[in-house]
């Protein structure tokens, strides 16, 4: 004969386990870890926002030691604008420099060169150096183990490149330093840089 202490016993065994099963069974699966984890957010860099975020960053000597922080006769911010009737081409890995459509920005900033494609995002740096005529880039990550040479000048308010020899990203990055000049962002006159009324290059706005 079964004792009713022992029934009671067994009976609130019973419905803690179905309180178990029904509370485990409601709450909601995330499968997000501890509720107390960090998410991390894998969301890529806005065009809009991409230019000050590389301005914040700095190049790794890959090649050749950084040079000093000196102030150079380029330094500056330039812009141009490529033509191209066609959207951008949408690939995994496209070729780095490619010159898609719309506006390009380049820095030189004592040392360290900066380029931005605002259709896309894409963006590089590395280091300069300018010796007379010479301006030589180095230390780019997408052609860490490449020297690029060229020659500068000067006109109206463009900075014109020339290639001397630059065999990164199978010579793109030539080809878009190259192909146009770079216009200034620059006020043409401390009258301009006091009043802002001047002309400003697309791109530099």
């Amino acid at each position: 004969m079964i004792k009713p202490d022992r029934i009671a016993l067994g009976t609130l065994a019973t419905l803690a386990l179905l309180v178990l099963l029904v509370a485990v069974a409601c709450s909601p699966a995330t499968g997000d870890g501890p509720p107390n984890t960090p998410q991390v957010s894998t969301a890529a860099p806005t065009p809009g926002d991409g230019w000050s975020v590389l301005l914040s960053r700095t190049p790794y000597p890959y090649r050749m030691p950084l040079p000093p922080p000196t102030p150079t006769g380029l330094d500056g911010t330039y812009a141009k604008f490529e033509l191209k009737e066609t959207e951008p081409v949408h690939c995994l890995r496209c070729p780095d420099y490619a010159p898609e459509g719309g506006v390009w920005k380049l820095s030189l900033d004592r040392g360290v060169f900066r380029i931005y494609h605002a259709v896309t995002g894409w963006r590089s740096l590395g280091s300069f150096t300018v010796a007379d005529d010479r301006l030589v880039l180095a230390n780019d990550p997408n052609c860490p183990d490449d020297i690029g040479t060229y020659t500068w000048q000067r006109q109206e308010g463009q900075l014109i490149l020339s290639e001397v020899d630059d065999p990164c990203a199978i010579r793109l990055r030539a080809m878009n330093l190259t192909n146009l000049p770079w216009l200034s962002c620059q006020p043409p006159n401390a009258e301009a840089g006091i009043t802002d009324h001047w002309l400003k290059p697309r791109g530099c706005e």
